[in-house]
């Protein structure tokens, strides 16, 4: 079986070898990693004492094999869920989201713009899934082979506790839970990628240290404090902020972070209205302007200044001078007086080849006369809004936008998608993946798609949701929602429609306004156990796997879903269902890869030659009959002389 689509791919820990291996191969001897070697090459000074700086907590070794393990899951499509399934790439997926996170690693690895996380806050109150037993259990096993059915048993519902401050474990277990899943989520970053997560108090200086020895802490790019309404609850402190964690995969790729000023977006639009009613009135727009940014101040924080208007627009003026002596001297003609201008007594701060540009476009701000100091004319259209360390937002506003999509009392606090657009905004850009893995009720997709349609632009975003059930006397339930997912989801299809849903033709630029829903599930493909020694259940274990199905699926699709992952395709990759001339269905990705999964015919390898896929992948026991073998071979040598690869499961 080949590695990429029989689900026995590396595990993360030979991965990450290979890669140590490749930068230093003198750390290794006859391909083992030699600890001897590592002290030659670096020295002493170079390695960490035993008593190395570290965040450490019961379970922190358990939660490490964590990281290990490789996933007996699949995803499988649930397409009268999602809304413009065949052409969207935003995805949506209900699931426990370590588990998740296991089946994206190979499709999704280094293609993740943004990472946001909404964790459990650890307050006392907060459940989430975290192991306590790491061993896996006999009927886990049975269900894994395929000898017993395993429908539900990943959302892992038996581990699904609440975290009270009376455990002994409290902050440990909160941890335990945390770190394989920012581990795991780290090699889905591009390197150019960004993490955020938010947390409060609880756990706030824990989540820092456990970032800064996954991430490093030269690549802690800041903390960002969301203030939000006072809590009225009797404390020695009213807190009214919680926290935002901004961490870079790399921060050497990091660009400077800048966008559009929404305020100088305002004063360009009183500017146009005033330019409507007053023509080429520079003076008259000038004196309205100033007026109305002296009464609206307050809404137009770090461009208020911009109160300069002439023909091509609004300015403020700047600074021409050298900040310190021997600046550039050369002379400036005054247009009225024709004189030289005053020279500034540092100098000018840069070269005359750019003053002449400047002058030449008008970018120059002359005085009366001579004797006053010219003054470059910044453009408001310049103008770029930077992200700042503290950002309020009134929680109360964000509750009440879900109240009116979903209904009074359906979830509690939750995130404001408008803050999220803004985080967005500055972090990525046009097509680029925005992965959230606590999704709760669906600010991150809300966000990205409110702002894809005001702006413009495909940015695609994965939220991962587990089926967390409601209380059976929340309002959420007595609304129909059992699960937090079913929130979730609906809220995402309600945003959607609020926005215009409709049939998408993204190739001609529409916005994507539509998602495809996954839910997790068991591998349809039976799991080899690499730990049995036992003769007899070896002998078994064979025996079992003459057929590597666990179970046929209904709909091949669910199939060819979880063979794409495990090639390291995308869950939004065009696909296209066809139909050889004599019936035999196969299904087509992104116009080059080929699978063949319920049959095979001699029309359809014809057919599959005229179109020249790269890759051809079919099931094994799809050739059937005493010349099975001498068909396959026939088939290969046949694809092969057409230039396409031939790939067996």
């Amino acid at each position: 079986m080949n590695d990429e689509i029989d689900g026995k791919s590396l595990d993360l820990k030979a991965q990450r070898l290979a890669q140590l291996q490749e930068i230093f191969p003198e750390f290794f001897s006859e391909g083992r990693l030699d600890l001897s070697a590592v002290k030659e090459v670096l020295g002493d000074d170079e390695l960490a004492t035993p008593d190395r700086y570290e965040l450490s907590w019961a379970g922190k070794a358990e939660s490490r094999r964590e990281i290990q393990k490789q996933t007996t899951a699949t995803l499988i499509p649930d397409k009268e869920a999602s809304i413009n399934f065949d052409v969207s790439a935003n995805i949506f997926i209900e699931g426990e989201n370590l588990e998740v996170l296991r089946t994206l690693q190979k499709a999704y690895f280094g293609k993740v713009k943004l990472i946001y996380l909404d964790p459990p806050y650890n307050t006392g109150k907060d459940r989430f899934v975290y192991p306590d037993d790491y061993a896996e259990r006999l009927e886990e096993y049975e269900k894994r082979t395929g000898q017993k059915n395993g429908n539900g048993f990943l959302n892992k519902l038996d581990l699904f506790k609440k975290n009270t401050k009376e455990n002994g474990q409290y902050h440990s277990v909160w941890l335990s839970m945390m770190y394989p899943r920012l581990y795991l989520a780290r090699n889905l970053l591009r390197e150019d990628g960004v993490i955020l997560v938010s947390i409060d108090d609880n756990e706030q200086a824990a989540l820092k240290l456990v970032l800064d020895e996954i991430f490093g802490s030269e690549n802690f790019v800041g903390q960002i404090v969301i203030q939000t309404a006072t809590d009225n609850n009797p404390t020695q402190i009213a807190t009214e902020h919680e926290y935002i964690l901004c961490y870079c995969k790399s921060i050497r790729n990091q660009d400077f972070w800048a966008r559009r000023s929404e305020a100088a977006d305002r004063i360009q639009e009183k500017y146009e209205e005033l330019r409507n009613a007053h023509g080429e009135d520079v003076t008259t727009i000038q004196t309205h302007l100033r007026k109305w940014i002296r009464e609206n101040k307050e809404n137009l924080p770090r461009v208020s200044h911009y109160d300069n208007v002439d023909s091509r627009g609004v300015f403020h003026d700047g600074d021409v001078a050298n900040t310190i002596f021997g600046g550039y001297e050369y002379e400036v003609i005054h247009p009225v007086t024709g004189k030289s201008c005053k020279i500034p007594e540092k100098g000018y701060r840069f070269p005359e080849t750019t003053m002449e540009e400047l002058l030449k476009a008008d970018d120059i701000l002359f005085g009366a006369d001579e004797t006053t100091l010219i003054k470059p004319k910044i453009r408001l259209e310049n103008a770029r809004d930077s992200l700042r360390s503290i950002i309020y937002e009134d929680g109360r506003a964000s509750t009440k936008i879900v109240e009116q999509l979903l209904g009074r009392g359906v979830f509690e606090n939750p995130k404001s998608h408008t803050v999220l657009k803004r985080l967005i905004d500055f972090t990525t850009s046009d097509g680029q993946i925005i992965l959230d893995l606590f999704a709760g009720s669906g600010s991150t997709a809300h966000a990205v798609l409110e702002m894809n349609k005001e702006i413009g632009g495909n940015r695609k975003f994965i939220c991962v949701q587990m089926p967390e059930p409601t209380e059976e006397k929340s309002e959420a339930y007595k609304a129909g929602f059992s699960t937090i997912s079913a929130i979730c989801r609906d809220r995402i299809a309600k945003v959607i429609n609020q926005l215009g849903n409709g049939k998408l033709d993204l190739d001609n630029g529409a916005v994507d306004l539509g998602f495809r829903a996954y839910k997790l599930s068991y591998s349809n493909f039976k799991q080899w156990r690499s730990d049995v020694s036992d003769k007899e259940q070896l002998l078994k274990q064979i025996e079992i796997f003459k057929e590597p199905l666990a179970q046929r699926p209904q709909d091949s699709f669910d199939l060819l879903t979880e063979l794409s992952l495990k090639s390291g395709i995308s869950l939004s990759a065009r696909t296209e269902r066809k139909e050889s001339s004599d019936g035999v269905p196969y299904y087509v990705i992104e116009n080059h890869l080929v699978y063949a999964l319920d049959g095979l015919s001699d029309n359809l390898l014809s057919e599959v030659g005229t179109l020249k896929p790269t890759m051809f992948v079919t099931l094994g026991n799809l050739f059937a009959g005493e010349k099975a073998d001498e068909t396959m071979t026939n088939w290969k040598l046949q694809l092969q002389e057409s230039g396409i690869e031939f790939k067996l499961i």
